[in-house]
């Protein structure tokens, strides 16, 4: 199995899991093409802005995901996080 398909598959688990368990408007994944860090990222934007929860904290730690720095918005917590 390549890397890339791999890495696809923990960013796409730990996106379900994050949809799963938190207040989220947004969880989505981003091809490497897409995204602006140039690898498989996870961009979330989450309700609340007391900063990332620590059930995602701990989902990206278990996928092996790089927590990126994003600032909050309003009333919500920007996460992006890449393999």
């Amino acid at each position: 199995m390549s890397c890339t398909v791999e890495e696809r598959r923990r960013v796409r688990r730990a996106a379900r899991t994050i949809r799963e368990e938190v207040p989220a408007e947004s969880v989505d994944v981003l091809a490497p093409s897409a995204s602006q860090y140039g690898e498989w990222t996870l961009d979330a934007v989450l309700r609340g802005s007391e900063g990332v929860p620590p059930e995602v904290l701990r989902e990206l730690a278990l996928a092996g995901l790089t927590l990126q720095p994003t600032p909050s918005q309003a009333g919500y917590q920007h996460v992006a996080a890449t393999v």
